[in-house]
């Protein structure tokens, strides 16, 4: 028997965006009074260790949508996610990031740097489909690593998540005002405001980018059909202006500008790969909108596989345009197609790039609005973040207070951060969940509880360990020796010796029902390999700054999320005993009037 959607449900009262109830913030048991607070606190590495070993199902993804009291509309097809993908995606990575890497690292090499981080992503895309095409809800990445990974995991990569999008928003929302600034013929500082008193990554405030961003938030709210069309609209305009750039920038093309190729060699390569991952982070976004979705199994293969390659080939086709127009050392950081343009004598071309840039970036932000919301939104149905959030507006059909929430989260970051700052931070935790999720897709693929065998589940264990250590010892190995190779020796065929032992010695356990990951385990073996190295070429502070936030939401788990969940856990698990002694007695009843009936 297949997985069963629940019904919509209109139980209870119609809630309306941003109302609040009783109930709303810390409802569990736990958080009623102290004593119960405390009581809780003390059962903490108990209540981790349920949590630690707890894994959900695919049903009970399924079954949470009931929490959001409103059910989210089905109006998307393969046609708007393929859109929605390209809107995602194609942004402030590559407008503003190749000039940056190209200029700083690669030189004309950043192509190569574009292949390295497409052939990333797009393996991890693969992995992504498998899962939103057999999960369908809005939970996207958290959803899939609570199925498979656990509940910890899965919150500790969910804290991730929502910091990528704000991230993400906040860096896009930043590049907006710079390319506007060149569209009216400024520079991007005129429109900013300067706090002498402020850190340097942190005194240029941006109030243009927190308008943006509630305009954005507005149309994200009205309707997600409606973003769905603006998205389109605004992305025919963005492949227009994008083909543009390639035709006329290739009218004056020097080749003589491709030499030195590689300035920097491979590493140069490979550190701005790590950097222009960036400009591949969107496309979660869409897996999040499987739930509004009329047919999983055919739409999210085609408009998420689709939208990736179609953005893969034009990023190489753009980065290979813009270092044969100009030598890479003159490339300008901050509108690197606009000026180069101006360089070469089409002044006016320059307008037509800024606002293809602008349309561009404006997709961007809607596309991440719709995303994060849906993320947040499932994460609170968990009850691991307060289920006010999950709440989805009867009128609209849109999660309204999630949509707020984190667009006003992404407008504090915006206004203060600079994007240097903010690409490097985004590259580390997008890595992390994308190396995550290919853990889970082979742990989905090669273990069932009841079938999977000790041995079997043992050796699976030890294979993703060498995978993943493996992979780590050369991350770490490329980011510590400057001109070594004798390291990579040895972990490169340890990783290759586990991905053949998973392959050779434990059997698949489970078959994707209607879209499966190809060339199963090295696929996502590579998946985990190349995320982890990528992140061995980001600088330490941008480390500090992640294992910071990680240890704030270590805190607010070990406080409020951890006994949250396991009260919402334990909740259903009586609510399931209840449902099943009714149909105990339902039957024994029948039974009863049986045998009275023959008497």
């Amino acid at each position: 028997m297949g997985i069963q959607e629940p019904e919509p449900t209109t139980a209870g009262l119609r809630r309306r965006g941003c109302s609040y109830q009783k109930g709303d913030f810390l409802p569990e048991e736990s958080f009623q009074t102290w004593e119960n607070y405390t009581a809780a606190l003390k059962q903490t590495p108990h209540r981790l260790i349920d949590r630690l070993f707890t894994r959900s199902g695919d049903q009970a993804e399924l079954d949470a949508k009931a929490k959001s009291q409103t059910a989210m509309k089905k109006t998307l097809t393969w046609w708007d996610l393929m859109w929605f993908g390209m809107g995602a995606v194609i942004g402030a990575g590559i407008f503003v990031l190749t000039g940056l890497e190209a200029n700083q690292d690669a030189g004309p090499a950043v192509v190569l740097s574009y292949v390295v981080s497409g052939a990333s992503a797009l393996m991890s895309v693969f992995c992504y489909t498998e899962f939103a095409v057999e999960i369908p809800v809005a939970g996207g990445s958290f959803a899939y690593l609570r199925v498979e990974l656990g509940d910890f995991v899965a919150f500790i990569a969910a804290g991730n998540i929502l910091l990528e999008y704000v991230i993400g928003g906040a860096a896009v929302a930043r590049s907006w005002t710079s390319y506007f600034a060149t569209l009216c013929n400024y520079n991007p500082k005129d429109f900013r405001i300067t706090a002498h008193g402020l850190a340097e990554d942190y005194n240029q405030l941006d109030p243009i980018a927190v308008g943006v961003i509630a305009i954005i938030c507005i149309i994200a709210v009205l309707s997600t059909k409606g973003s769905s069309r603006i998205n389109y609209i605004a992305s025919i305009v963005h492949i227009i202006v994008i083909l543009f750039i390639i035709i006329c920038g290739l009218i004056n093309a020097d080749t003589d500008n491709y030499r030195p190729f590689a300035p920097k060699k491979a590493r140069g390569v490979f550190k701005a790969s790590a950097v222009l991952f960036f400009a591949y982070v969107g496309f979660d976004a869409v897996a999040t909108m499987a739930e509004e979705t009329k047919n999983p199994a055919r739409d999210i293969p085609i408009g998420l596989v689709g939208s990736m390659v179609i953005t893969t080939a034009l990023y190489c086709a753009l980065a290979i345009t813009l270092c044969l127009m100009q030598p890479y050392r003159d490339i300008d950081i901050d509108a690197p197609f606009s000026k180069a343009f101006e360089a070469v004598g089409w002044d006016w071309a320059k307008y037509v790039v800024a606002a293809g840039a602008l349309k561009g970036m404006t997709s961007v932000l809607l596309v991440g609005a719709v995303g994060q919301a849906r993320y947040l939104t499932h994460i609170a149905r968990t009850h691991m973040m307060p289920p006010w959030f999950a709440i989805v507006d009867a009128k609209t059909g849109t999660p309204v207070n999630a949509t707020v929430a984190m667009l006003v989260a992404t407008a504090v970051i915006a206004f203060f951060t600079s994007l240097g700052v903010l690409s490097n931070l985004l590259s580390i935790s997008t890595l992390f969940i994308f190396m995550l999720v290919a853990v889970a897709l082979l742990v989905r693929r090669y273990y069932v509880s009841g079938v999977t065998t000790t041995a079997n589940r043992n050796k699976l264990i030890a294979c993703l360990a060498t995978i993943v250590i493996s992979s780590i010892a050369t991350s770490a190995y490329w980011g510590l020796s400057k001109h070594g190779w004798i390291g990579y020796c040895i972990t490169v065929p340890l990783w290759a010796i586990g991905t053949v032992s998973l392959w050779a010695f434990v059997p698949m356990a489970r078959q994707p029902k209607m879209w499966g990951v190809p060339l199963v385990p090295w696929l996502p073996s590579a998946s985990i390999a190349i995320n982890i190295f990528l992140l061995g070429s980001i600088d330490r502070d941008s480390f500090i700054r992640f294992g910071g936030w990680t240890g704030f939401l270590l805190v607010y788990y070990f406080l409020f999320g951890l006994h949250a969940a396991y009260d919402t856990a334990k909740g259903e698990e009586k609510e399931w005993k209840k449902v099943e002694e009714g149909v105990n007695n339902g039957l024994e009843s029948k039974s009863h009037l049986v045998d009275d009936n023959k008497s």
